[in-house]
Protein backbone atom coordinates (compact mmCIF):
# COMPACT_ATOMS: atom_id res chain seq x y z
CA UNK A 1 0.00 0.00 0.00
CA UNK A 2 1.15 3.49 -0.85
CA UNK A 3 2.17 6.09 2.00
CA UNK A 4 1.96 9.49 2.20
CA UNK A 5 3.68 10.79 5.00
CA UNK A 6 3.93 14.66 6.67
CA UNK A 7 4.84 16.38 9.69
CA UNK A 8 2.28 16.36 12.27
CA UNK A 9 0.80 19.35 12.78
CA UNK A 10 -2.67 20.58 15.22
CA UNK A 11 -5.94 19.32 13.34
CA UNK A 12 -7.64 22.86 12.21
CA UNK A 13 -9.91 24.22 14.32
CA UNK A 14 -11.53 27.32 12.20
CA UNK A 15 -14.58 29.03 10.80
CA UNK A 16 -14.31 30.00 7.26
CA UNK A 17 -16.95 32.79 6.57
CA UNK A 18 -18.70 33.61 3.49
CA UNK A 19 -16.03 32.22 0.84
CA UNK A 20 -17.28 31.44 -2.88
CA UNK A 21 -16.67 27.59 -2.55
CA UNK A 22 -16.21 25.96 -5.55
CA UNK A 23 -15.55 22.12 -6.06
CA UNK A 24 -16.50 20.70 -8.96
CA UNK A 25 -16.45 17.10 -8.15
CA UNK A 26 -18.85 17.64 -5.73
CA UNK A 27 -21.31 20.18 -7.04
CA UNK A 28 -21.09 23.20 -4.96
CA UNK A 29 -20.56 26.68 -6.27
CA UNK A 30 -21.59 29.70 -3.84
CA UNK A 31 -21.12 31.49 -0.79
CA UNK A 32 -20.57 29.56 1.95
CA UNK A 33 -19.25 29.40 5.77
CA UNK A 34 -17.27 26.18 6.14
CA UNK A 35 -16.37 24.76 9.82
CA UNK A 36 -13.46 22.53 9.99
CA UNK A 37 -13.35 20.91 13.29
CA UNK A 38 -10.30 18.64 14.23
CA UNK A 39 -9.00 18.91 10.77
CA UNK A 40 -11.93 17.68 8.96
CA UNK A 41 -14.61 19.31 7.27
CA UNK A 42 -17.63 19.63 9.82
CA UNK A 43 -20.23 21.75 7.94
CA UNK A 44 -21.05 24.14 5.15
CA UNK A 45 -23.94 26.46 5.53
CA UNK A 46 -25.46 29.93 4.16
CA UNK A 47 -22.53 32.94 4.50
CA UNK A 48 -23.25 34.10 8.31
CA UNK A 49 -25.79 31.05 9.44
CA UNK A 50 -22.75 29.16 11.31
CA UNK A 51 -21.01 29.62 14.54
CA UNK A 52 -17.10 29.51 15.52
CA UNK A 53 -16.78 26.61 18.19
CA UNK A 54 -14.81 28.12 21.48
CA UNK A 55 -10.80 28.51 20.72
CA UNK A 56 -11.75 27.90 16.87
CA UNK A 57 -10.11 30.39 14.55
CA UNK A 58 -12.32 32.58 12.16
CA UNK A 59 -11.26 33.60 8.78
CA UNK A 60 -12.71 35.83 6.84
CA UNK A 61 -13.09 34.41 3.16
CA UNK A 62 -15.75 37.26 1.78
CA UNK A 63 -14.51 38.12 -2.08
CA UNK A 64 -12.22 35.13 -1.78
CA UNK A 65 -12.76 31.60 -3.31
CA UNK A 66 -12.23 27.98 -1.84
CA UNK A 67 -10.94 25.16 -3.89
CA UNK A 68 -10.55 21.73 -3.05
CA UNK A 69 -6.41 21.92 -2.82
CA UNK A 70 -4.18 20.42 -5.81
CA UNK A 71 -2.28 17.28 -5.86
CA UNK A 72 1.03 16.96 -7.70
CA UNK A 73 2.64 13.61 -8.90
CA UNK A 74 5.70 14.71 -10.33
CA UNK A 75 8.34 16.77 -8.56
CA UNK A 76 11.56 16.62 -7.72
CA UNK A 77 12.65 17.28 -4.28
CA UNK A 78 16.20 16.59 -4.77
CA UNK A 79 16.38 14.37 -1.42
CA UNK A 80 18.55 12.77 -1.04
CA UNK A 81 21.91 13.39 -2.39
CA UNK A 82 21.51 17.43 -3.72
CA UNK A 83 19.58 19.46 -0.51
CA UNK A 84 21.38 22.76 -2.03
CA UNK A 85 18.90 22.83 -4.58
CA UNK A 86 15.52 22.01 -2.34
CA UNK A 87 15.01 19.45 0.42
CA UNK A 88 11.61 17.78 1.88
CA UNK A 89 10.81 20.63 3.38
CA UNK A 90 11.48 23.79 1.42
CA UNK A 91 10.00 22.11 -1.24
CA UNK A 92 6.54 20.68 0.56
CA UNK A 93 6.35 24.63 1.69
CA UNK A 94 6.20 25.46 -1.96
CA UNK A 95 4.23 23.26 -2.64
CA UNK A 96 1.43 24.61 0.25
CA UNK A 97 2.27 28.14 -0.74
CA UNK A 98 1.08 26.97 -4.08
CA UNK A 99 -2.34 25.72 -2.72
CA UNK A 100 -1.32 22.00 -3.01
CA UNK A 101 -2.01 19.24 -0.46
CA UNK A 102 -0.23 16.33 -1.89
CA UNK A 103 3.28 15.92 -4.17
CA UNK A 104 4.67 12.95 -5.01
CA UNK A 105 9.01 12.81 -5.81
CA UNK A 106 10.18 11.60 -7.99
CA UNK A 107 13.02 8.78 -7.55
CA UNK A 108 15.91 10.30 -10.25
CA UNK A 109 18.08 11.21 -6.76
CA UNK A 110 21.50 11.16 -5.48
CA UNK A 111 21.59 7.82 -4.87
CA UNK A 112 18.75 6.63 -7.31
CA UNK A 113 15.53 5.80 -4.81
CA UNK A 114 15.49 1.87 -5.46
CA UNK A 115 16.75 0.22 -2.20
CA UNK A 116 13.89 0.15 -0.16
CA UNK A 117 15.80 0.78 3.55
CA UNK A 118 16.58 4.51 1.43
CA UNK A 119 12.53 4.79 0.51
CA UNK A 120 11.57 3.65 4.34
CA UNK A 121 13.83 6.17 5.07
CA UNK A 122 12.86 8.98 3.14
CA UNK A 123 9.42 8.78 4.46
CA UNK A 124 10.86 8.65 8.45
CA UNK A 125 12.61 11.98 7.56
CA UNK A 126 9.25 13.21 5.53
CA UNK A 127 6.84 12.62 8.82
CA UNK A 128 9.57 14.92 10.33
CA UNK A 129 10.09 17.61 7.79
CA UNK A 130 7.25 17.79 5.46
CA UNK A 131 4.59 20.58 5.48
CA UNK A 132 2.09 18.28 3.17
CA UNK A 133 1.90 14.66 2.53
CA UNK A 134 4.42 13.42 0.08
CA UNK A 135 4.83 10.34 -1.35
CA UNK A 136 7.92 9.00 -3.12
CA UNK A 137 8.18 6.54 -6.61
CA UNK A 138 11.13 4.10 -6.79
CA UNK A 139 13.11 3.45 -9.93
CA UNK A 140 11.98 1.07 -12.59
CA UNK A 141 15.39 0.34 -13.23
CA UNK A 142 18.22 -0.25 -10.67
CA UNK A 143 20.81 2.83 -10.47
CA UNK A 144 17.78 4.28 -13.34
CA UNK A 145 20.69 2.25 -15.92
CA UNK A 146 17.64 0.38 -17.94
CA UNK A 147 19.70 -2.50 -17.29
CA UNK A 148 17.90 -5.18 -14.45
CA UNK A 149 14.77 -4.38 -12.54
CA UNK A 150 14.26 -2.79 -9.33
CA UNK A 151 12.59 -5.36 -6.31
CA UNK A 152 9.03 -3.77 -7.35
CA UNK A 153 7.47 -5.57 -4.53
CA UNK A 154 9.35 -4.86 -1.87
CA UNK A 155 9.33 -1.21 -2.95
CA UNK A 156 5.78 -0.97 -2.99
CA UNK A 157 5.64 -3.27 0.73
CA UNK A 158 8.05 -0.38 1.55
CA UNK A 159 5.98 2.59 0.61
CA UNK A 160 6.51 3.55 -3.42
CA UNK A 161 3.56 5.26 -4.35
CA UNK A 162 4.66 3.81 -7.63
CA UNK A 163 7.38 3.97 -10.11
CA UNK A 164 9.45 5.94 -12.55
CA UNK A 165 12.98 6.14 -14.11
CA UNK A 166 12.02 10.10 -14.89
CA UNK A 167 14.49 12.11 -16.26
CA UNK A 168 15.94 9.13 -18.33
CA UNK A 169 13.15 6.71 -20.36
CA UNK A 170 12.83 3.03 -20.11
CA UNK A 171 14.78 2.28 -23.29
CA UNK A 172 14.84 -1.56 -23.19
CA UNK A 173 10.99 -2.62 -24.22
CA UNK A 174 11.65 -5.96 -22.67
CA UNK A 175 12.85 -4.23 -19.60
CA UNK A 176 9.29 -2.71 -19.68
CA UNK A 177 7.19 -5.22 -20.08
CA UNK A 178 8.79 -7.26 -17.41
CA UNK A 179 7.84 -4.13 -15.10
CA UNK A 180 4.46 -4.41 -16.24
CA UNK A 181 4.57 -7.60 -15.33
CA UNK A 182 5.56 -6.92 -11.91
CA UNK A 183 3.15 -3.99 -11.97
CA UNK A 184 0.16 -6.42 -11.93
CA UNK A 185 1.49 -8.22 -8.79
CA UNK A 186 2.15 -5.36 -6.54
CA UNK A 187 0.19 -2.78 -7.97
CA UNK A 188 1.54 1.09 -8.24
CA UNK A 189 1.40 4.04 -11.02
CA UNK A 190 4.05 3.26 -13.74
CA UNK A 191 4.78 7.07 -14.95
CA UNK A 192 6.93 6.78 -17.56
CA UNK A 193 9.53 9.36 -19.58
CA UNK A 194 8.77 9.23 -23.11
CA UNK A 195 12.28 9.73 -25.09
CA UNK A 196 13.85 8.11 -27.42
CA UNK A 197 17.83 8.91 -27.04
CA UNK A 198 18.52 7.82 -30.76
CA UNK A 199 16.54 10.66 -31.72
CA UNK A 200 16.74 13.12 -28.90
CA UNK A 201 20.73 12.56 -29.31
CA UNK A 202 22.48 15.83 -27.71
CA UNK A 203 19.82 18.19 -27.88
CA UNK A 204 18.84 21.32 -26.18
CA UNK A 205 16.03 22.28 -27.46
CA UNK A 206 12.87 21.30 -29.52
CA UNK A 207 13.77 20.74 -33.23
CA UNK A 208 12.55 23.32 -36.05
CA UNK A 209 12.74 26.71 -37.23
CA UNK A 210 13.89 28.02 -34.15
CA UNK A 211 16.99 26.06 -33.14
CA UNK A 212 18.27 26.28 -36.58
CA UNK A 213 18.57 30.46 -36.58
CA UNK A 214 20.29 29.73 -32.82
CA UNK A 215 22.28 27.25 -34.06
CA UNK A 216 21.77 24.90 -31.32
CA UNK A 217 21.29 20.95 -31.57
CA UNK A 218 17.24 20.12 -31.45
CA UNK A 219 15.10 17.60 -30.47
CA UNK A 220 12.57 16.08 -32.14
CA UNK A 221 9.03 15.72 -30.87
CA UNK A 222 8.80 12.15 -32.44
CA UNK A 223 11.60 11.29 -30.18
CA UNK A 224 8.45 11.34 -27.49
CA UNK A 225 5.61 10.82 -29.26
CA UNK A 226 7.14 7.33 -31.08
CA UNK A 227 8.39 5.98 -27.11
CA UNK A 228 4.19 6.74 -26.24
CA UNK A 229 3.11 4.86 -28.81
CA UNK A 230 5.45 1.98 -28.66
CA UNK A 231 4.61 1.62 -24.76
CA UNK A 232 1.55 1.56 -25.18
CA UNK A 233 1.17 -1.04 -27.33
CA UNK A 234 3.54 -2.77 -24.76
CA UNK A 235 0.77 -2.11 -22.11
CA UNK A 236 -1.89 -3.20 -24.41
CA UNK A 237 -0.29 -6.54 -24.94
CA UNK A 238 0.17 -7.05 -21.54
CA UNK A 239 -3.12 -5.37 -19.95
CA UNK A 240 -1.05 -3.17 -17.65
CA UNK A 241 -1.75 0.13 -17.28
CA UNK A 242 0.55 3.13 -17.81
CA UNK A 243 0.96 7.15 -17.63
CA UNK A 244 2.83 9.36 -19.31
CA UNK A 245 4.56 12.13 -17.77
CA UNK A 246 4.86 16.13 -19.43
CA UNK A 247 3.86 15.27 -22.86
CA UNK A 248 4.92 18.15 -24.92
CA UNK A 249 3.84 17.64 -28.57
CA UNK A 250 1.02 17.49 -30.79
CA UNK A 251 2.18 13.42 -32.20
CA UNK A 252 2.43 12.91 -28.39
CA UNK A 253 -0.97 13.53 -27.89
CA UNK A 254 -2.44 12.09 -30.62
CA UNK A 255 -0.61 8.71 -30.00
CA UNK A 256 -2.15 8.83 -26.52
CA UNK A 257 -5.76 9.26 -27.96
CA UNK A 258 -5.47 6.28 -30.40
CA UNK A 259 -4.10 4.11 -27.25
CA UNK A 260 -7.30 5.28 -25.35
CA UNK A 261 -9.48 4.90 -28.09
CA UNK A 262 -8.17 0.98 -28.27
CA UNK A 263 -8.57 0.12 -24.73
CA UNK A 264 -5.35 0.73 -23.42
CA UNK A 265 -5.29 1.42 -19.82
CA UNK A 266 -2.77 4.94 -20.45
CA UNK A 267 -3.34 8.64 -18.96
CA UNK A 268 -1.13 11.59 -19.68
CA UNK A 269 -0.19 14.95 -17.90
CA UNK A 270 0.85 18.24 -18.88
CA UNK A 271 2.89 20.77 -17.05
CA UNK A 272 2.04 24.53 -17.04
CA UNK A 273 5.32 25.73 -18.95
CA UNK A 274 4.26 23.45 -22.12
CA UNK A 275 0.86 24.49 -21.95
CA UNK A 276 1.84 28.41 -21.80
CA UNK A 277 5.15 28.74 -23.78
CA UNK A 278 6.73 27.88 -26.76
CA UNK A 279 10.37 27.23 -28.71
CA UNK A 280 10.19 31.27 -29.29
CA UNK A 281 10.64 32.05 -25.80
CA UNK A 282 14.02 30.13 -25.88
CA UNK A 283 15.51 32.99 -28.39
CA UNK A 284 16.25 35.47 -25.52
CA UNK A 285 18.71 32.00 -24.34
CA UNK A 286 17.46 32.58 -20.64
CA UNK A 287 18.37 28.66 -19.22
CA UNK A 288 15.26 28.81 -17.58
CA UNK A 289 13.43 28.03 -20.83
CA UNK A 290 15.57 24.89 -20.97
CA UNK A 291 13.78 21.43 -19.78
CA UNK A 292 13.30 18.55 -20.99
CA UNK A 293 11.02 17.59 -22.67
CA UNK A 294 11.43 21.37 -24.41
CA UNK A 295 9.31 23.93 -24.52
CA UNK A 296 7.69 23.37 -28.30
CA UNK A 297 5.87 24.90 -31.10
CA UNK A 298 2.76 26.76 -30.62
CA UNK A 299 0.81 24.43 -32.74
CA UNK A 300 1.97 21.82 -30.36
CA UNK A 301 0.96 24.09 -27.62
CA UNK A 302 -2.74 24.66 -28.91
CA UNK A 303 -2.63 20.67 -29.40
CA UNK A 304 -2.05 20.47 -25.34
CA UNK A 305 -4.63 23.04 -24.27
CA UNK A 306 -7.05 21.30 -26.47
CA UNK A 307 -6.30 18.29 -24.99
CA UNK A 308 -6.33 19.28 -21.66
CA UNK A 309 -9.98 21.13 -22.22
CA UNK A 310 -11.86 18.00 -24.16
CA UNK A 311 -9.95 15.56 -21.06
CA UNK A 312 -7.55 13.18 -23.84
CA UNK A 313 -4.66 14.76 -21.13
CA UNK A 314 -6.72 14.23 -17.51
CA UNK A 315 -4.18 16.15 -15.57
CA UNK A 316 -1.80 18.69 -14.70
CA UNK A 317 2.10 18.34 -13.08
CA UNK A 318 4.14 20.73 -12.31
CA UNK A 319 7.67 18.75 -12.72
CA UNK A 320 8.66 21.01 -10.40
CA UNK A 321 12.92 21.10 -10.79
CA UNK A 322 14.76 23.60 -8.72
CA UNK A 323 18.83 24.26 -9.53
CA UNK A 324 21.17 26.12 -8.05
CA UNK A 325 21.45 29.52 -9.57
CA UNK A 326 24.89 29.30 -10.22
CA UNK A 327 24.19 25.86 -12.00
CA UNK A 328 21.68 27.92 -14.40
CA UNK A 329 23.56 30.57 -14.47
CA UNK A 330 26.02 29.26 -17.62
CA UNK A 331 25.26 29.22 -21.40
CA UNK A 332 21.90 27.81 -22.50
CA UNK A 333 23.84 24.41 -23.72
CA UNK A 334 25.61 23.57 -20.89
CA UNK A 335 22.91 24.65 -18.39
CA UNK A 336 20.89 21.50 -16.49
CA UNK A 337 17.02 21.02 -17.91
CA UNK A 338 14.03 22.07 -15.38
CA UNK A 339 12.17 24.78 -14.12
CA UNK A 340 10.51 25.23 -10.74
CA UNK A 341 6.74 25.56 -10.47
CA UNK A 342 4.64 24.71 -7.65
CA UNK A 343 4.53 28.33 -6.32
CA UNK A 344 3.50 29.39 -10.13
CA UNK A 345 1.19 26.57 -11.53
CA UNK A 346 -1.66 28.12 -10.42
CA UNK A 347 -1.47 31.60 -11.08
CA UNK A 348 -0.19 31.69 -14.12
CA UNK A 349 -2.98 28.97 -16.07
CA UNK A 350 -5.88 30.83 -13.96
CA UNK A 351 -4.38 34.10 -15.78
CA UNK A 352 -3.63 32.86 -18.77
CA UNK A 353 -6.01 30.23 -19.72
CA UNK A 354 -8.85 30.94 -17.13
CA UNK A 355 -9.47 35.02 -17.31
CA UNK A 356 -8.82 34.58 -21.73
CA UNK A 357 -12.50 31.88 -21.76
CA UNK A 358 -10.11 29.30 -23.43
CA UNK A 359 -10.38 26.72 -20.77
CA UNK A 360 -12.98 27.12 -17.89
CA UNK A 361 -12.56 27.43 -14.16
CA UNK A 362 -13.93 24.43 -13.35
CA UNK A 363 -11.99 22.36 -15.69
CA UNK A 364 -8.87 23.72 -14.62
CA UNK A 365 -9.52 22.54 -10.66
CA UNK A 366 -10.43 19.30 -12.13
CA UNK A 367 -7.39 18.70 -13.92
CA UNK A 368 -5.08 20.00 -10.95
CA UNK A 369 -6.92 17.61 -8.23
CA UNK A 370 -7.34 14.36 -10.97
CA UNK A 371 -3.81 12.84 -10.00
CA UNK A 372 -5.61 11.58 -6.57
CA UNK A 373 -6.91 8.79 -7.76
CA UNK A 374 -3.99 7.98 -10.11
CA UNK A 375 -1.92 7.43 -6.68
CA UNK A 376 -4.12 6.53 -4.06
CA UNK A 377 -4.62 9.90 -2.57
CA UNK A 378 -7.87 10.54 -1.21
CA UNK A 379 -9.73 12.78 -3.88
CA UNK A 380 -9.77 16.65 -2.17
CA UNK A 381 -13.83 17.69 -1.51
CA UNK A 382 -14.72 20.30 0.59
CA UNK A 383 -17.77 18.16 2.08
CA UNK A 384 -18.66 16.86 5.40
CA UNK A 385 -16.94 14.44 7.00
CA UNK A 386 -13.78 14.38 4.82
CA UNK A 387 -10.18 15.77 5.95
CA UNK A 388 -9.51 19.24 5.24
CA UNK A 389 -7.95 19.49 2.10
CA UNK A 390 -8.62 22.85 1.02
CA UNK A 391 -6.93 26.25 -0.65
CA UNK A 392 -8.43 29.98 -0.04
CA UNK A 393 -7.33 31.82 -3.14
CA UNK A 394 -7.84 35.90 -3.90
CA UNK A 395 -8.64 35.69 -7.94
CA UNK A 396 -8.55 39.39 -7.72
CA UNK A 397 -4.69 39.75 -6.28
CA UNK A 398 -2.41 40.50 -8.77
CA UNK A 399 1.07 39.92 -7.82
CA UNK A 400 4.54 39.38 -9.78
CA UNK A 401 5.70 35.71 -9.95
CA UNK A 402 9.15 35.61 -7.56
CA UNK A 403 9.15 39.50 -6.85
CA UNK A 404 8.90 38.95 -3.02
CA UNK A 405 11.15 35.63 -3.26
CA UNK A 406 10.27 31.95 -3.28
CA UNK A 407 9.44 29.48 -0.42
CA UNK A 408 11.24 26.58 -2.54
CA UNK A 409 15.25 26.95 -2.08
CA UNK A 410 15.83 27.53 -5.71
CA UNK A 411 14.57 30.25 -7.75
CA UNK A 412 14.98 28.99 -11.08
CA UNK A 413 11.07 29.89 -12.73
CA UNK A 414 10.49 30.35 -16.31
CA UNK A 415 7.47 32.56 -14.99
CA UNK A 416 9.80 34.87 -12.93
CA UNK A 417 8.86 38.31 -13.71
CA UNK A 418 5.30 37.65 -15.20
CA UNK A 419 2.16 39.72 -13.18
CA UNK A 420 -0.45 37.13 -12.59
CA UNK A 421 -3.86 36.99 -10.66
CA UNK A 422 -4.74 34.50 -8.18
CA UNK A 423 -2.67 34.51 -4.95
CA UNK A 424 -3.26 31.26 -2.56
CA UNK A 425 -4.26 33.00 1.48
CA UNK A 426 -4.61 29.84 3.17
CA UNK A 427 -3.58 25.95 2.38
CA UNK A 428 -5.39 23.40 4.93
CA UNK A 429 -3.26 20.34 3.89
CA UNK A 430 -3.89 16.49 5.59
CA UNK A 431 -6.80 18.73 8.61
CA UNK A 432 -3.98 21.41 9.27
CA UNK A 433 -3.09 24.98 7.89
CA UNK A 434 -0.19 23.92 5.89
CA UNK A 435 0.75 27.83 4.59
CA UNK A 436 -1.04 31.11 5.24
CA UNK A 437 0.32 34.24 3.44
CA UNK A 438 2.16 36.59 5.23
CA UNK A 439 0.02 39.38 5.22
CA UNK A 440 -3.02 37.14 5.50
CA UNK A 441 -4.11 36.66 9.29
CA UNK A 442 -6.12 34.59 11.45
CA UNK A 443 -7.70 35.53 14.12
CA UNK A 444 -9.14 33.99 17.46
CA UNK A 445 -13.22 33.85 17.34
Amino acid sequence: MSVFTAAPRPPAELLLRGAHVLDPGSGIDGPHDVLVRGGEIAELGPPGTLAAPAGAETVDGEGKHLFPAFVDPHVHLRTPGQEHKEDLETGTRAAAAGGYCAVVAMANTDPVIDPPALLRGLLLTASRDARVPVGFMAAISGGLRGETLTDMSELRDAGAVGFSDDGKPVASAGLLRHALRHQRLCGGLLALHEEDPTLSGSGVMHEGTVSVELGLAGIPSISESTMIARDAQIAEAEGGRVHFQHLSARRSVEALAEARARGVQASGEVTPHHLLLTDEDVRTLDSSFKMNPPLRSADDRRALVEALRDGTIELIATDHAPHGRDEKNVPFEQAPMGTTGLESSFAVLYTELVLPGIIALEVLLARLTAAAALIEFEPPAIVPGRTANACLIDLTAQWRIGEAGYESRSANCCFAGRDVYGRTLLTLADGAVAFRERAFALSAA
